[in-house]
């Protein structure tokens, strides 16, 4: 459902029985008409969304569905050709440079590839984070780091259960340590909102539960929204509030995930 920018916005209740209507101030993120094409081919077409703040929202669909091109047009990593994006109260196709930079400083992203510098131990990495604020070069290593910066580092590293590994250099972890490092660098940005694209694709079925499910904890402990992508089903069910599906490029699916089981998200990739 398309919805305008500067409207309110219609969202489902809990149950997925029924919709109210909430100010769209609510909202961390609102979507109406977006269309993005990559020459002929049409990746978005016309979609439209609203997310209240809060809430962790999966989208799954098969490759080229259109998932991760809509994150990346959400915080304008790639530019949509046509539709309206409010994302944390913001216009984010009117920013300029300067407007968005400001912007992205608030919103967390978790790759699939962890994105770490490989010499660098887990403690300058996840020191990274707080760059997104603070443009001081002492960020860069945390031998030059100030003493409050250190302890905030490492009490993000406690959160992802790693405060032990923070001298390990990043080339030395494991795929589901460097993702749960990942992790603790984007709560040391202190974000507002988190968008992660495929965050468990690269990793062992153990890890990819363990990832989830420190991600999804620390969302809810923290009240921040979350959208990621996923194509693990179980994922989807277990570790958001509503599920989204894309095919064809446009929203074929949008319900709350009680009483939702694999087979009944199947029907998207069909």
């Amino acid at each position: 459902m398309a919805v305008a920018v500067s409207q309110r916005a219609f969202v489902q209740d809990a149950a997925g029985l029924s919709a109210r209507c909430v100010p769209a101030a609510e909202h961390d993120l609102v979507v109406g008409g977006l269309i993005k094409q990559f020459g002929e081919a049409t990746i978005l077409d016309g979609v439209g969304l609203s997310v209240p703040r809060g809430q962790s929202v999966a989208l799954i669909g098969s490759n080229g569905a259109g998932k991760s091109t809509m994150l990346r047009c959400c915080l304008r990593l790639i530019e949509p050709d046509a539709g309206e994006v409010s994302l944390l109260g913001e216009d984010i196709r009117a920013l300029g440079a300067t407007g968005l930079r400001r912007l992205r400083r608030r919103i967390g992203f978790v790759f699939q590839k962890h994105n770490l510098v490989p010499r660098a131990s887990a403690l300058t990495n996840v020191l990274h984070g707080a760059i997104a604020r603070s443009r001081s070069p002492r960020l860069w290593h945390q031998v030059m780091a100030s003493r409050q910066a250190r302890e905030e580092a490492m009490a993000c590293l406690e959160q992802v259960g790693l405060a032990d590994f923070a001298e390990r250099r990043a080339d030395r972890l494991s795929g589901g340590q460097s993702q749960r490092i990942a992790i603790a660098r984007t709560l040391m940005q202190r974000p507002d909102i988190v968008m992660a694209d495929e965050p468990a694709a690269s990793l062992d079925p153990v890890a990819a539960e363990e990832v989830m499910a420190l991600l999804y904890s620390l969302m809810r402990k923290q009240g921040l929204t979350l959208i990621y992508t996923s194509h693990n089903l179980r994922h989807a069910i277990d570790y958001a509030d509503r599920v989204v599906g894309l095919r064809g490029g446009r929203i074929a699916f949008d319900q709350a995930t009680d009483g939702q089981d694999s087979a009944s998200l199947e029907a998207v990739y069909g």
